[in-house]
């Protein structure tokens, strides 16, 4: 059972990396991040491919909290403080009265990545995703369907924001994901693994509900409004999924979880 460590200074030098978390998230965390709330810090706790440093808890939170800790290594320290001075220390009300400081593991490049997958693979590949929410629903997806990897442009903004994590509910945690370095000719590498590129547009040539089972394949996802660039969708399958009549838009987090799903249920 972990010892708590009670805190009655906002300004303790122990909870720096806490503190101004809006801003400091901002700025970037050279390879830490902040997870929020009962559910991430389970994720982070039991399946995580990433690990604890610290925990800060509320008080009115922290009792009920002990039995689930019992799997913490002892190294780890879990302050506790009255929600007051949490909030002098993260700069807002932390209602879930729940905060862990976590370490990325090292990622992989994405020509390592691609290497490892097995025969059978399912990848997400992520083309100028900058807007946290849509991240974290990606994620969320990608591990409700068992993505083996997911890719990232240089333009897409990091998963392992505290918000993309919280509405991934710890899927940013759990599924591997790698950088694409810019300039990376994007079909070639995918066709260089064996890697079928499947991007999804409303003027789509397969219907979706069409498309064959696949062992390997790679979903190609774009940003809301500008979609994915002219000379991908060139060199990839495009696939539609149908709609009522005088509407062709979905949230790209509810297209990955329909198309996840449909290529999920034709490869089992």
């Amino acid at each position: 059972m972990p010892r708590l460590i009670p805190i009655s200074d906002p300004d303790d030098p122990r909870l720096a990396p806490y503190r101004a978390i809006r801003e400091r998230d901002l700025v970037g965390r050279e390879g830490q991040f902040i997870a929020e709330g009962t559910v991430v810090l389970e994720v982070l706790l039991a399946a995580s491919r990433h690990r604890p440093v610290s925990l800060l808890l509320s008080e009115r939170r922290a009792g009920g909290l002990l039995a689930k800790l019992e799997r913490l290594p002892a190294e780890i320290p879990v302050y506790s403080a009255p929600d007051e001075i949490i909030a002098q220390i993260a700069g807002f009300q932390v209602h879930r009265g729940v905060l862990a400081l976590g370490q990325s593991t090292a990622l992989e490049g994405a020509e390592a990545a691609l290497a490892a997958l097995p025969d059978r693979a399912l990848i997400l590949v992520l083309i100028g995703i900058a807007n946290h929410d849509n991240m974290g629903g990606l994620f969320r997806n990608a591990a409700a369907f068992g993505v083996d990897l997911v890719l990232l442009d240089a333009t897409s903004c990091d998963p392992l924001y505290r918000k993309a994590i919280r509405v991934s509910v710890g899927g940013a945690l759990l599924v591997p994901f790698a950088r694409i370095a810019p300039g990376t000719d994007i079909p070639a590498l995918l066709a260089q693994h064996a890697l079928p590129a499947l991007a999804l547009s409303p003027a789509g040539e397969t219907c979706l509900q069409e498309l064959p089972a696949m062992a390997r394949a790679a979903l190609i996802l774009g940003a809301e409004g500008p979609g994915l660039p002219a000379e991908i969708l060139a060199r990839s399958r495009t696939l539609r999924i149908p709609m009522a009549s005088g509407f062709d838009s979905l949230n790209v987090a509810t297209t990955s979880g329909i198309v996840l799903h449909h290529l999920r249920s034709r490869s089992s």
